[in-house]
């Protein structure tokens, strides 16, 4: 259960306040039917990685590891992609955090305009050596289950606030504007939120590595619970939060709804949900890292797996991540336009591309049945939707 947990734990992110902006892109119907063949995808590139970590020796499966049973040569560059998409989203966490909890507190107390209080680098240091600094160091995401669980509490809070609004305005003036079916070019800005939304593809191997019963049969049942459980969620939001304010919703849902206490603390809940999201971001990406620092040492060399970081080695890296993190977070406020280029690049590898090449490698030399055939088509599919990201991030960066 604490897999599971921790699994969909690292699905359901900031993908959820920009599911209902998502939808209106593309309008209500074809909006549904894209999540679920995100869904649907994502759960693909699970069990493809999931196939190829039972060819690994032991509990030690790992993107390095599958790679050198495939591409050994390219191992370091799928490792360091790794890293990279997720340093980039668990700087995005910290913004988050910078530029939510000055509200919360306005909510909550008439001292809120003290120039600390409104100081986004106040918070995001408060929170960085209060929690996640501690929870950072963590060697097993086993260890993380409560916390996972107290983020999904926090979920289950912005769920209800979309709930209460979609039953509570019952005449809007003036009232939303539906589309049940449209397509623009807007859709193509928004199509990575559909593709990040269920990327949790980094921490599979540290769940197939850490479950007592790690047979295909229980990990299938883990991928089936955590991207079953997210697809319903973000549905949810995604359909009651379009229909409660049509197709000027904005890209992050939180913001539409008026100031009160009910929605300062879901504001609140969104920076506990971050705040335990960020280990889960810290975790792959130090071990990623582990295996790009440890590519060229004698000892790693000719290796499936490297041996385990020291000591010293693991301390230097979580406090790089963490130091490196925080120093981009407090200077930089917005990184929407560096984000799109690292998820459009990095979730997709992820997701879809690395698993269905993969995939393929090992059964290379066996029959084309079912199985082969969609891994190819899986690592299509994730190059198109690479080019088609990439190209318009692109081009509305020279707009």
């Amino acid at each position: 259960m604490s897999c599971s947990i921790n699994l969909l734990n690292t699905i359901l992110g900031t993908g959820l306040l920009a599911m209902p902006a998502a939808l209106a892109s593309i309008g209500l119907i074809p909006g549904i039917l894209v999540v679920m063949l995100s869904a649907a995808a994502s759960g693909m590139g699970l069990f493809f990685l999931s196939q190829c970590a039972s060819r690994t020796d032991g509990r030690h499966a790992s993107f390095f590891a599958i790679s050198k049973l495939t591409w050994p040569g390219m191992a370091i560059f799928f490792d360091l992609a790794i890293a990279i998409k997720c340093f980039g989203v668990a700087v995005s966490y910290l913004i988050i955090i910078g530029d939510l909890m000055p509200q919360v507190v306005a909510s909550f107390s008439d001292y809120a305009q003290d120039p600390i209080l409104t100081d986004r680098r106040f918070w995001i240091t408060v929170f960085m050596a209060s929690a996640i600094l501690p929870l950072s160091f963590l060697r097993k995401l086993d260890s993380l289950k409560y916390t996972s669980l107290v983020a999904l509490i926090a979920v289950i809070y912005l769920c209800t606030i979309v709930l209460y609004y979609f039953f509570s305005i019952s005449n809007p003036v003036p009232p939303p504007v539906i589309e049940y079916a449209t397509f623009s070019s807007d859709f193509f800005s928004r199509l990575p939120v559909f593709v990040f939304a269920f990327t949790c593809h980094q921490n599979i191997f540290s769940v197939y590595n850490e479950l007592k019963d790690n047979s295909q049969r229980q990990v299938n049942s883990v991928i089936a619970y955590s991207i079953g459980t997210a697809c319903t969620v973000y549905e949810a939001i995604g359909i009651l939060g379009y229909l409660t304010f049509g197709k000027s919703v904005l890209g992050n849902i939180i913001l539409e709804y008026p100031p009160s206490i009910f929605v300062a603390g879901g504001r609140l809940a969104i920076v506990i949900l971050v705040v335990f999201s960020y280990p889960l971001q810290a975790h792959p990406c130090r071990a990623s890292l582990d295996k790009v620092l440890a590519w060229r040492t004698p000892q790693a060399r000719g290796l499936k797996v490297p041996p385990p970081p020291s000591a010293i080695k693991y301390f230097i890296m979580t406090t790089a991540i963490l130091v490196g993190s925080y120093a981009l977070a407090i200077t930089v406020t917005q990184l929407d336009v560096v984000l799109a280029f690292v998820g459009s690049t990095g979730s997709t590898t992820i997701s879809f591309i690395l698993p269905g090449l993969f995939y393929y490698k090992i059964h290379e030399n066996d029959p084309w049945k079912p199985g082969k055939i969609t891994a190819v088509c899986l690592a299509i599919y994730g190059v198109m939707v690479m080019c088609i990201c990439l190209t318009f991030n692109i081009l509305k960066l020279l707009d």
